[in-house]
């Protein structure tokens, strides 16, 4: 697995690196956002790591740079972490295209279920609401349907 490391706080690669360094495991490391790009071109890997704050191009706008380049055909699809500085950058991370989050402190154990559940073609978005289960005997199955416009306007009023 190739594993592309955006941070420009050693620490991160650190945290990273001995969470899920493990034999077949290689890292690649930038720590300036703007050459994300280009280090996927070169070699793309399976899962980028991005961290919130990159230098002078954070998480959040080289997540969406590579979103762009993919739309565009420049770039082929990379999936995305982002780790998240705090729960107030949830917003963003929603809306960059990024397939998982966490929110700092890292932990190995958090790390490796993101990772899991990324690259089995799954998200891991930490710090939203887990969604509650309809229940079946929730749901209303004596609901007046209408099967043409005219029983729709009956069945309106």
């Amino acid at each position: 697995m190739e594993i592309l490391i955006a941070t420009d706080a050693s620490w991160v690669v650190d945290d990273i690196t001995a969470a899920l360094g493990a034999d077949g495991v290689n890292f690649t490391v930038c720590s300036e956002g703007r050459v994300v790009a280009d280090e996927v071109e070169k070699n793309t890997p399976d899962l980028a790591i991005l961290d919130m704050q990159i230098g002078s191009m954070g998480g959040m706008a080289v997540t969406m740079s590579l979103r762009l380049d993919e739309s565009s055909g420049l770039l082929p699809h990379v999936s995305v972490l982002m780790l998240l500085d705090r729960r107030a950058d949830l917003h963003l991370a929603r809306r960059s295209g990024a397939e998982g989050w966490l929110i700092k402190p890292l932990d190995s154990l958090r790390l490796k279920r993101a990772v899991t559940a990324i690259n089995g073609g799954g998200a891991y978005t930490e710090g939203l609401p887990a969604p509650e289960p309809v229940a079946a005997d929730d749901v209303d199955v004596d609901q007046d349907v209408a099967e043409s416009p005219e029983e729709e306007a009956v069945n309106a009023g």
